[in-house]
């Protein structure tokens, strides 16, 4: 078994969390479950607030694949049409949302903890 120093690495970094966001929830197929687990390790101390803040806009990007996978379903294949419309709307919002935030995850962090 490992130790939890060998996961420092990845917890430290926020582009590493961001990723683990990502596929969390596209495995998971929650941003609510992927959030709340991000929300008890920041409380018990073991993720930094910034690396934790990526990992939510990561969450927010892999919660995108519930609409894909929905519009598979529908379309017997690649989403055609309205269901392509929306799938595409909803991924591009939101990581037009990470690209812009995700460079500041430091300063977020830093004005977070003022509250």
């Amino acid at each position: 078994m490992g130790s939890v120093e060998q996961l420092e690495p990845f917890i430290t970094s926020p582009y590493w969390m961001f990723l683990g966001g990502i596929l969390c929830t596209l495995m998971w197929q929650s941003s609510s479950l992927s959030t709340t687990a991000i929300v008890g390790l920041v409380a018990s101390g073991f993720l930094p607030l910034p690396s934790a803040i990526a990992a939510v806009l990561g969450a927010n990007i892999g919660t995108t694949g519930t609409i894909w996978l929905a519009g598979i379903f529908v379309s017997d294949g690649l989403p055609k049409g309205e269901t392509l419309r929306i799938a595409i709307a909803h991924t591009g919002v939101n990581m037009l949302m990470a690209v812009a935030l995700l460079p500041f995850v430091n300063p977020i962090a830093r004005l977070l903890t003022k509250f």
